[in-house]
């Protein structure tokens, strides 16, 4: 199979080497990638959100299966394009990506399908923010209503702070948020695979947004993940599937954007049972490199069939035993402006464990050139020895000011699920969208 890879990030780097290693995947063409994805595919000079150039691109090597990872090209329309020129892409439509390109978009398909989420209101000035931010009370969640590259939620004790963000978002030309009750209780992130009718889950993991130890300070665009979840309840996954990515495929069906790609579920396992926190349309960062790290089932067969709407003919996904951790390796001052172009040493021993996310080659030396540097993998046959592998491997590699947390996937035993058993009397299982409270 000959595939194109769009993206240049840790998650792409993730994909490349997950679909590389497949003997099913013939030529491996990512655009524009980064130096990690270099070493395991080729690297081609090409703007993702550039449809024309995309479509062109993909004639030229005769690829038969586009991979889009970021949301920014889904949202511009490249998939449509790819299917009007009857190539096979694994992503949803810039009609359907509006499941990610607006939460209150998400919202009222989660209504309109009576998929378990977070009350919520929508508010295009400031008045209403402060309506909805009385009616929910504290802890405050204020979120982006468009793209914000995982950095567009707050979740706060402190009013001003959460009013703040929202001046911050409604500022914007055409600027809104949505504004919902707080969500107790773990997140889970749960991946499914989706053709348009039917859904595959991948196995469900657990990531880290704040940027302090201790789950303090800013959120980020994620500090490291964890799997498998051993905490996690029996029969979590398949109620997923059946009360949340199923009917959101057949809303979005019956809207006339069926929903094809990666449907990323974040989820809050609360006192009032499982609740949706919210729905992206691609592959989650930093989550992907530790399921793929896991996955022994092919990825292009797997990616190739959600393409062609026949998941239904696939056998059942097989995992590696085990679990696996990855720790991001930020820079200097990340996440407000990072410090780049400083050299990155200490990785030439340890590509293979390696997830490049902003990284580049200068005069054939690796330099920072983002937020997020590396993802560094830790493997072994539970979540501890993952997490020593993860961490020796990390202290080996020097960057000037660089920072990471200490506490991914620490202490995961203590984790403690709420008791859902007897829902709170008069609390909503389903969304209420833009009600008066």
């Amino acid at each position: 199979m000959r595939i194109l890879l769009l993206g240049s990030g840790g998650r792409e780097h993730a994909l490349a080497a997950a679909l590389a290693r497949d003997p099913m995947t013939e030529l491996l063409l990512i655009a524009p990638g980064n130096p990690g994805t270099a070493a395991v595919g080729t690297n081609i000079e090409l703007d993702p959100c550039d449809v024309d150039a995309v479509v062109a691109a993909a004639r030229e090597h005769a690829i038969d299966l586009v991979v889009i990872g970021p949301e920014a090209p889904l949202v511009s329309g490249v998939v449509d394009a790819l299917q009007a020129a009857n190539i096979p892409a694994f992503g949803p439509t810039k009609a359907a990506a509006q499941l990610e390109g607006s939460k209150a978009f998400a919202k009222d398909v989660m209504a309109a399908a009576d998929i378990p989420t977070a009350m919520a209101r929508l508010a295009t000035s400031e008045a209403e923010v402060e309506d909805a931010l009385d009616a929910f009370g504290a802890p405050y969640v204020v979120k982006n209503d468009g793209l914000a590259a995982g950095k567009g939620v707050i979740v706060t004790d402190d009013r001003e702070a959460a009013l703040a963000h929202a001046r911050e978002c409604l500022a914007a030309p055409g600027g809104a948020v949505v504004v919902e009750d707080y969500l107790d209780g773990p997140e889970v992130s749960l991946f499914c695979v989706c053709d348009g009718t039917d859904a595959v889950a991948l196995l469900p993991a657990q990531d880290f947004k704040r940027v302090g130890e201790g789950n303090t300070g800013p959120n980020t665009g994620g500090m490291g993940a964890y799997a498998p979840l051993e905490w996690l309840p029996a029969g979590i996954t398949e109620e997923v599937l059946e009360r949340v990515a199923r009917p959101a495929l057949k809303e979005m069906a019956r809207r006339g954007t069926p929903f094809t790609g990666l449907l990323y579920c974040g989820l809050a396992l609360t006192s009032r049972g499982l609740r949706v926190i919210e729905f992206n349309a691609r592959f989650g960062d930093p989550e992907t490199q530790v399921v793929l790290e896991l996955l022994a089932s092919s990825l292009p067969e797997l990616l190739y069939a959600a393409a062609t709407g026949s998941l239904s003919t696939l056998p059942e996904l097989r995992w590696h035993d085990g679990a696996a951790v990855v720790v991001v390796l930020a820079a200097e001052n990340y996440p407000a402006t990072p410090t780049t172009g400083d050299c990155v040493s200490g990785t030439e021993q340890v590509e293979a464990k390696l997830r490049h996310a902003g990284t580049a080659l200068r005069d054939g030396e690796l330099i920072c050139s983002g937020g997020r540097v590396l993802g560094v993998i830790g493997r072994g046959p539970d979540i501890e020895a993952a997490r020593a592998d993860a961490y020796e491997t990390i202290a080996g590699i020097g960057l000037r000011g660089s920072h990471y947390r200490r506490d991914i996937a620490a202490a995961t035993e203590t984790i403690v699920v709420p008791d859902a058993s007897r829902p709170r009397t008069g609390e909503p299982t389903v969304a209420r969208w833009n009600e008066n409270l």
